[in-house]
C-alpha cells in the first residue's frame, strides 16, 4: 500500500457511539434532551445570580463561572455530536478538530482549576466565618478565576502542539465522538511515547494537583466541622462539601483517568464512556447540586417570577 504523506489528511471521520439503526433515534432523543437540559439548568442558574443582588456573594461567583464553563464545555462537543447521529456525514475538517481539541481542553483545565478554587472559598466560609468578606473580596476572586483561565490556556496550548505537530498519514478514523487528544494520538504515524509522558507530567498540573490542593483543603474542613457543636451546623456545613465533592468525583476522577494513563492501555469504549462523565454528565449534575437544590437560588427563582418568597 502506498504511503500518503500528512497533507493528505484533510478531515477526520469521528467514529461515535456504535448504536444500532433501531436505538440510535433513542439515543439522539436522549443526549438532545440532556444538552437541552444543561443549556436550560446553567442558564438559569446564570440568570438568578446575574439577577438577584442577595446572591452577588463569593460562592455565587464561583457557581457562575462553572455554568458558564459547562455551557460551552458542552456545547464545544454535543452539537456536533447529535449531528453526526442525525446524519450519515460524520467528518470534520482537520482545522476543525484542532480548534475543538483546544477550546475543550481550555474549558477542562479551567474549570479543574476553578474546583480548587471553591474549595479554598468553603474553607475561608468555614474555618474563618468572621473574616470571610474581608478574605474573599471580588478582587481576589477575579484573580483567582483568571488565573484559571490562563492555566487553562497555557496547558492546553501545550497538549494541542504535541498532539498536532506529530504526522498524520491515515487512516483518519477517529474512535471518538469529539477530538480528544487521547483518540487522535491513535492515528498519528510516529512513536508517540513522548507524548504520554507529556500527558502525564501536565495531568500532574491540570488534575492531580487541583485534587491534592481539594484534599488538603477538607481535611482540614472537616476537622473543623467536628469542632462545631450544633449539630445543625454540622450538618450544613458538611452538606456543603458533599455537593463539591460529588461534582469534583464525576468530572476529575474520570478525566484523571484519561489523561494520565499511557496511549496503549487505552480502551476506546471506555474512553467514549469517560468522556461522557466529565463532558456531558458533570455538566448535567452541577445545576442540580450546587444550586436548584439551594434556599438562596429557590428564593430567587420565585422572587424573578413574581411567586412570593421562597418557604424557609
Amino acid at each position: 500500500m502506498q504511503e500518503t504523506n500528512q497533507s493528505s489528511v484533510t478531515e477526520f471521520i469521528l467514529l461515535g457511539f456504535s448504536f444500532s439503526p433501531k436505538t440510535t433515534p433513542l439515543f439522539f432523543s436522549a443526549f438532545l434532551t440532556t444538552y437541552l437540559l444543561i443549556i436550560l439548568g446553567n442558564g438559569v442558574i446564570i440568570i438568578l445570580i446575574s439577577l438577584d443582588s442577595h446572591l452577588h456573594t463569593p460562592m455565587y461567583f464561583f457557581i457562575v463561572t462553572l455554568s458558564m464553563l459547562d455551557l460551552g464545555y458542552t456545547t464545544t462537543t454535543m452539537p456536533q455530536m447529535l449531528a453526526h447521529l442525525a446524519s450519515q456525514k460524520k467528518t470534520i475538517s482537520f482545522a476543525s478538530c484542532v480548534a475543538q481539541m483546544y477550546i475543550f481542553l481550555v474549558l477542562g483545565i479551567t474549570e479543574s482549576w476553578l474546583f480548587a478554587i471553591m474549595s479554598i472559598d468553603r474553607y475561608v466560609a468555614i474555618c474563618h466565618p468572621l473574616r470571610y468578606k474581608v478574605v474573599m473580596s471580588p478582587w481576589l476572586c477575579r484573580v483567582m478565576v483568571l488565573f484559571c483561565g490562563l492555566w487553562g490556556v497555557a496547558s492546553a496550548l501545550v497538549y494541542t502542539v504535541f498532539a498536532m505537530r506529530l504526522p498524520y498519514c491515515g487512516p483518519n478514523k477517529i474512535n471518538h465522538f469529539f477530538c480528544e487528544v487521547p483518540a487522535v494520538l491513535k492515528l498519528a504515524c510516529a512513536d508517540t511515547s513522548v507524548n504520554d509522558q507529556v500527558d502525564f507530567i501536565l495531568g500532574f498540573s491540570v488534575i492531580l494537583v487541583p485534587l491534592s490542593l481539594i484534599l488538603i483543603i477538607y481535611i482540614n474542613i472537616f476537622i473543623a466541622i467536628l469542632r462545631i457543636r450544633s449539630a445543625q451546623g454540622r450538618l450544613k456545613a458538611f452538606s456543603t462539601c458533599a455537593s463539591h465533592i460529588t461534582v469534583v468525583t464525576t468530572f476529575c476522577v474520570p478525566a484523571m483517568v484519561m489523561y494520565m494513563k499511557p496511549g496503549s492501555e487505552a480502551s476506546p469504549e471506555e474512553d467514549k464512556k469517560l468522556a461522557l462523565f466529565y463532558n456531558v454528565i458533570s455538566a448535567f449534575l452541577n445545576p442540580i447540586i450546587y444550586s436548584l437544590r439551594n434556599k438562596d437560588v429557590k428564593r430567587a427563582f420565585l422572587k424573578v417570577m413574581g411567586w412570593g418568597r421562597a418557604p424557609e
